[in-house]
């Protein structure tokens, strides 16, 4: 039987293992932030993901043939936003930090992301930053209630950011997802009410914001893949992958 991740058309076995892989990379996560504290390194968290992701039996999707990215997981620190290959940096007490990863599981693909705080509770412009962009993913998974236009997800992201006094990142996207780590359409964090693709119950989708404490304008850095803010200033991104429903939004990504 074919199947269309756009279409929403997915066999029961599919649906299975997008379940199944949304959990297993939920506690991938969740095991990093236990795992992270001043005096690790970049690449000892890198490490310590592997073997989680190879203890559930699933993929790292980064460090495959289809992405050649050089790691498991995206380590995004202080002005990175997103795709941070990790390095020998020790992590120390007030980085702010970025945990990008997209496993498979059974085939199918899921991607999910937050930012922290080393080795301390977020407080003052931190905890605004963090907190802001946290909560816009989920006031953009709040306006689907069945069907849902691009631009209604987009909407809800950018009202939350913009009422923050945060910078809005354009030029990066959320993202369909499932049979492949990138699919249609693109989900802006910025947008219309009414306006965009329609989305059908049934797909699946990457809802990503990214936010920072200056301007919105990014630039790529000489490793190919480094996404930091041009005026240096700190960043976040938080991100779950969402199956829409006939009455609302399932999250995939979450234990």
């Amino acid at each position: 039987m074919s199947t269309n991740l756009i279409t929403g058309n997915k066999t029961p076995e599919q649906m299975q293992a997008l379940r199944q892989s949304g959990r297993r990379l939920a506690e991938v996560l969740a095991a990093v932030r236990g795992f992270v504290r001043p005096g690790v390194s970049e690449l000892d968290i890198d490490a310590f993901a592997a073997r989680e992701i190879a203890a559930r039996g699933a993929v790292a999707t980064y460090k495959t043939d289809e992405v050649k990215f050089p790691n498991v997981i995206c380590i995004s620190t202080n002005d990175e936003v997103v795709h941070g290959i990790p390095t020998d940096y020790v992590l120390e007490q007030g980085d702010v930090v970025s945990f990008d990863l997209v496993i498979a599981y059974e085939g199918m693909k899921t991607d999910a992301a937050f930012t922290m705080v080393v080795g301390e509770k977020p407080s003052g412009v931190k905890k605004h930053l963090i907190n802001v962009t946290e909560r816009s993913l989920y006031a953009a998974i709040d306006a689907i209630h069945g069907p849902v236009m691009t631009g209604d997800i987009g909407a809800a992201v950018e009202k939350v950011l913009t009422a923050g006094k945060l910078g809005v990142i354009r030029e990066l996207v959320g993202h369909g997802v499932g049979l492949e780590m990138h699919m249609p359409p693109e989900v802006p964090n910025y947008g219309k009410k009414g306006s965009g693709v329609l989305l059908q119950p049934g797909e699946v989708i990457a809802i990503e914001p990214m936010a920072t404490l200056g301007g919105e304008r990014v630039r790529q850095l000489s490793d190919g893949w480094t996404i930091s803010t041009r005026d240096s200033s700190l960043s976040a991104h938080f991100e779950h992958t969402i199956l829409i429903t006939e009455t609302g939004a399932e999250i995939l990504t979450k234990v």
